[in-house]
């Protein structure tokens, strides 16, 4: 592909999405051993430095602590709840580009991931960033405290950070979180770039001013600029709803944690460096997270989850009823789906073909068997994207 369209498209034929998506969780574990290797001998001073790129969220920690008794408790042991959060930080350099630091960020991408306690699947939820909540009585970061009101979701981390988004997603789900992750604008390009771009499919061209990307039909690879881009565009991709860019964003996490695992990355010491300063410099975690040992006890387990049973959806959502420019979740079947996350039992997805006839805006019931488990839309790692 040209310079002017933006990206090089790929020749691979469609079965190497179904290899990438059947390798991606074997390549996070794979990744993560490769970590655990540098501890030995001279790379001790490589761990350790990669170590201390990862900032420890000692605040969030603190003010988690102080609300300790009103926070959900985890049901099933083992069951982990991940809550991953993008911030739309202008600060910073790499962040200036994208509009004037007014001081503030908000939460531009925010995901629960629940991982079976017998690791055998793992369920990413997104939650629309314009998603009307009740955000509780907040600390901001001049230490004063926000009072409790119903707001967009992204409110909560521009009051009160990833803490108030805890709390926030904690009370509408009742969902107990138990670790977070925090990368910004600036972080996620540097991963993208450290492994010289990803693969995504396109099923028409693209060219969106707003997001300065201009890109073809089909199989295209990626660099860092065009992959915020397009994880960020709304006028020309899908439907311009946060619920397709939160599909999109999905997606291509997926191509990214694969192209980390392959075998020109892992094995070269040369590309492996950049990659891992580039992830770990871009990342604020709570504290049990924040080093590459830390990382990697949450990842080791993921290696044998089917790709099947790696699912991605979309909390059951509508518009709100007092402004169509927000959301409003669907009832009961959002309840439906956080009661399944709490008691570590089966999520069922249907893909965009089959969830046609599906009821409402997130779920698809059958109808003709009460008891059985509602399916909502949404798709899986095994799925072939490119259509």
């Amino acid at each position: 592909m040209n310079a002017t369209s933006g990206a090089g498209a790929s020749a691979t034929g469609d079965g190497l999405i179904r290899r990438r998506r059947g390798r991606w969780t074997r390549g996070a574990a794979l990744g993560a051993g490769a970590l655990v290797l540098l501890t030995g001998g001279a790379g001790w001073a490589v761990y350790a430095k990669l170590s201390g790129n990862i900032t420890a969220d000692e605040a969030a920690a603190a003010e988690l602590a102080r609300y300790e008794r009103e926070r959900p408790t985890a049901l099933v042991r083992g069951a982990q709840n991940i809550l991953l959060i993008g911030s739309d930080t202008r600060a910073g350099t790499g962040n200036r580009k994208y509009g004037k630091d007014s001081g503030t960020e908000r939460s531009d991408t925010t995901i629960l991931l629940h991982l079976a306690a017998n690791r055998r699947s793992a369920t990413a939820v997104s939650l629309p960033r314009d998603l009307m909540v009740d955000v509780p009585s907040c600390r901001r970061p001049d230490g004063s405290r926000s009072e409790p009101t119903f707001a967009m979701l992204n409110y909560a981390f521009e009051t009160g950070g990833s803490a108030c988004t805890i709390r926030t997603v904690e009370k509408l789900t009742n969902v107990r979180v138990d670790h977070h992750v925090v990368v910004d604008f600036s972080g996620f390009k540097q991963m993208v770039d450290s492994v010289d771009g990803v693969e995504v499919c396109l099923a028409k061209p693209v060219n969106d001013k707003a997001a300065k990307l201009r890109l073809p039909a089909g199989r295209v690879t990626l660099d860092g600029e065009q992959a915020l881009g397009y994880v960020r565009a709304r006028e020309t991709l899908g439907n311009g709803s946060d619920t397709d860019r939160m599909d999109r964003q999905q997606r291509l996490l997926g191509a990214l944690v694969d192209k980390v695992r392959s075998e020109d990355v892992l094995l070269n010491p040369m590309r492996l460096y950049p990659v891992l300063n580039a992830a770990t410099s871009s990342l604020t975690t709570d504290p049990d997270l924040a080093s590459l040992r830390g990382l990697y006890q949450l990842v080791r387990g993921l290696r044998n989850i089917p790709t099947n049973h790696v699912q991605f959806l979309t909390v059951p959502r509508e518009s709100y009823v007092y402004n169509a420019n927000r959301d409003q979740l669907v009832e009961p079947e959002a309840e439906k789906l956080f009661a399944l996350l709490r008691a570590d039992k089966p999520v069922k997805v249907t893909n965009a073909t089959e969830r046609e006839s599906g009821s409402k805006s997130g779920n698809s019931g059958h109808k003709n068997d009460p008891s059985s488990a509602l399916t909502f839309r949404g798709n899986t790692a095994a799925d072939d994207n490119c259509r």
